[in-house]
């Protein structure tokens, strides 16, 4: 019992971790759970989400539907993301807008090495495994690099985009926020929680549960079939991702939200180098902090897996 207490305690911590994540707009919360080890378990759990679930449900067979959809990981893991998103988002709008160079050169770091270590879990490299790789940090290189754009308003563009972005949610590399930034509809849904506009809540919230459900069950029939290749393709987003979490950037128009103005398009930058530069020495300084976080945990996690064996 002591022994389940304890993981359960370490699975809310680690969904503190991706709850913290996903609050800074353009880091994902899948890349932290990629990170300490809990990604896979996370996709197959959401999966479970079937018909077998729901007539488990409705036949009042609780204890067996919670067995089912392994409740009490998904319970401790989005209890952390709803303490951490609760605790920090004040802490962390803070500090990003107090220090942006700071936490983005630390989220660098981190996403960094975790590309490298994510890397690792592919047994066998080979030339598809490469051309993966290639074609994941493409592709998250691309998304980050579109420019964002007016699209409607209509409900079934509002589900849609309840759907991609919780696919973004999971998918490493890429965060939500961002997702609904390209797709016009960022402003949109802080207005909606904001005004606590019923419609537009459910249609977002219906449409990030199917998404949810639908690519977990997607990304959990590529592990099973394709692991080494679905690996290369994530480890590839990850480092395509680093193109929007650059810590040098120049403002090239904004967005005024909820009367703040916020960028919209930024451009990445080479950062000055000039004597008495402190922000360029504290830049590299928070990525090695960040790296060294990630390296901190898989010693940990290593000393772990030893001691079990």
């Amino acid at each position: 019992m002591k022994n389940s207490l304890k993981q359960y305690l370490i699975v809310l911590l680690k969904g503190m971790g991706m709850g913290a994540a996903d609050v800074v707009p353009g880091v994902s919360g899948g890349t932290i759970a990629f990170i300490t080890g809990i990604y896979e378990e996370l996709i197959h759990s959401i999966k479970s989400f079937d018909l077998e679930a729901i007539k488990l449900f409705f036949s009042g067979k609780w204890k067996s539907f919670w067995s089912h959809i392994n409740g009490t990981f998904l319970l401790s893991l989005f209890g952390g993301i709803f303490i951490s998103v609760i605790t920090l988002a004040k802490l962390l709008e803070y500090t990003l807008h107090e220090y942006p160079i700071h936490i983005w050169s630390f989220f660098f770091g981190l996403i960094l090495v975790s590309s490298y270590v994510v890397a690792r879990k592919v047994k066998q490299w080979d030339y598809s495994k490469f051309m993966a790789i290639v074609i994941g940090l493409g592709a998250a290189f691309y998304v980050t690099s579109v420019t964002p754009t007016q699209t409607p308003d209509d409900s079934w563009f509002i589900l849609l985009s309840g759907a991609l972005a919780s696919c973004a949610m999971i998918l490493p590399g890429i965060s939500g926020s961002f997702i609904l930034l390209l797709l016009g509809k960022y402003e949109f849904a802080l207005q909606a929680v904001n005004e606590m506009d019923i419609t537009a809540l459910l249609l977002l919230g219906a449409g990030a549960a199917i998404g949810l459900i639908s690519f977990a069950k997607l990304l959990s029939w590529l592990f099973s079939k394709y692991h080494d290749i679905t690996i290369a393709v994530l480890a590839g987003f990850m480092l395509g991702s680093l193109n929007k979490i650059w810590p040098w950037k120049e403002t090239i128009d904004s967005i005024l939200v909820n009367g703040e103005i916020k960028p919209l398009i930024e451009k990445n930058i080479l950062p000055q180098m000039s004597n008495g530069d402190h922000h360029f020495l504290m830049g590299i300084l928070f990525m090695l902090v960040g790296a060294g976080v990630i390296i901190l945990i898989e010693l940990v996690l290593s000393q772990n897996s030893i001691e079990k064996s």
